[in-house]
């Protein structure tokens, strides 16, 4: 399919809605080698998807030197672009099959014998097998997230049910009585698995999967715990549109992926995935992406001789091992350093969210004359619960952590803005706490 002018790229808008399925045959063929690069862009959002199309140059081929016949690229993802032009990660075929395999391997299951090539079972349509595995779409189908239930059912050979923006606990549970019996899975992030546990009927709907992923954005433990003790079987993934999604389920990485801990010397050179005792989060396997559209050579993706045909991917989080399971700490541009003291907003976060009354929370940083930053609290307080002493309670449980955790400021809103399907815009956030956008409440 290469030429020496490269490859197509092909615009694909995702709707919302079910009549996303009609590009089911295009995702199987690219999967199988057929057709241009595919660049997924929301259907109901013009703006977003002509923006995405400009800063990825949707109307020039992908070179040569950025495919490879024998494992053609299939997706190009845009990243969010939140703090600038949007990158576009691309996916070879064999980095899409590696990761729809190594989920089902690890999850178990019948989806397992045909897990390998995706492309097998696209055109089975609906199983009628009652022991195949069917998935459940509630996520917006250009991310990598929902991208990955469509590959996944087509690795199964079902057609997923697609839940309809917004998601609210009553249209998620009607869904959930419409699906076929047998295995269920689906793909939530925190923010739904919360509505889920706020409404009885949901919760009793979603016990009945035997596997829910929750990922797009850290999940908090105490909502872990909610989940998990009325029986509802969650998976906490960790990965992003470089490694296909997620690459580590439950802190384990999934079979094939091999996950290191550089030191700031090791990241910025030849990105080794050598074990440490902590560090930025380093990601090799066979679905790490081949690189970003336009960015030959990009640190993220530095060459590793010994790694053979893997590749691999260096994030901008910061981890520790917790025993053989990985920590996420978050990203090491939202560390806060307040009096030379370095404060880790996950941490507070967990802390914080144990407070009573506290539904939501996401601790920053702003500028300080004295500090050089300043440790404030975005919290969305319960519903119905009273605010007058909440912000006291935030910074004493903060400042039982340790003096630099402590918040010196607690704004309270209405809902944390978010970024992508559930993930906390950090950017926004930051707005918030330093007064420069009225809060929401």
């Amino acid at each position: 399919m290469s030429g020496a002018t490269g490859r197509p790229v092909r615009v694909l808008p995702m709707p919302p809605d079910d009549t996303v399925l009609q590009h089911l045959p295009a995702l199987a063929a690219a999967l199988a080698g057929d057709g241009p690069v595919l660049l997924p862009v929301p259907a109901d959002d013009d703006t977003t998807a002509a923006r995405l199309a400009r800063d990825l140059a949707a109307d020039a081929p992908v070179p040569p030197a950025e495919d490879d016949p024998a494992d053609p690229v299939v997706l190009m993802i845009a990243t969010s672009g939140s703090t600038g032009t949007a990158k576009g990660v691309l996916l070879p075929a064999g980095a899409l099959c590696a990761s729809a395999a190594a989920t089902a391997q690890h999850l178990g299951g019948p989806a397992d014998d045909r897990a390998d090539d995706p492309a097998d079972g696209a055109s089975a349509g609906p199983a009628s097998d009652p022991a195949a595995v069917h998935w459940l779409l509630p996520l917006p189908s250009w991310h990598i997230g929902g991208l990955q239930v469509l590959l996944r059912s087509l690795a199964a050979g079902t057609e997923p049910l697609v839940l309809a923006p917004p998601f609210r606990a009553a249209s998620f549970t009607a869904a959930v009585h419409r699906m076929p019996s047998g295995p269920r899975r689906t793909s939530l992030v925190p923010t739904q698995l919360r509505r889920v546990l706020d409404d009885a009927e949901a919760t009793a709907a979603l016990a009945t999967f035997d596997a829910v992923l929750v990922g797009g954005a850290a999940t908090p433990p105490d909502l872990q715990d909610a989940a998990r003790a009325v029986g509802i079987r969650i998976v906490t993934t960790y990965g992003m549109s470089e490694t296909a999604g997620g690459s580590v389920y439950d802190g384990i990485p999934l079979p094939g992926a091999e996950v290191g801990l550089l030191g700031p010397d090791d990241a910025a050179g030849d990105g080794s995935a050598g074990p440490t005792s902590g560090g930025i989060i380093a990601i090799r396997g066979p679905m790490v992406a081949r690189g970003y559209r336009g960015r030959p050579g990009d640190p993220a993706f530095p060459a590793d001789p010994g790694a053979g045909a893997l590749r691999t991917f260096v994030t901008t989080d910061l981890g520790r091992w917790d025993g053989d399971r990985l920590q996420v700490l978050g990203r090491r541009d939202d560390v806060i350093v307040t009096g030379g003291e370095n404060v880790v907003p996950l941490r507070v976060e967990a802390a914080l969210r144990r407070v009573p009354g506290v539904r939501d929370v996401v601790v920053t940083g702003v500028p300080d004359p004295e500090w050089g930053q300043a440790v404030v609290a975005v919290v969305v307080p319960d519903l119905g619960a009273g605010t007058a002493t909440l912000p006291a309670a935030v910074r004493a449980a903060g400042r039982a952590l340790d003096r630099p955790s402590e918040p010196r400021r607690v704004v309270l809103v209405a809902q944390i803005p978010t970024l992508g399907p559930g993930k906390p815009d950090r950017a926004a956030v930051r707005r918030l706490a330093a007064g420069d956008s009225p809060p929401p409440w």
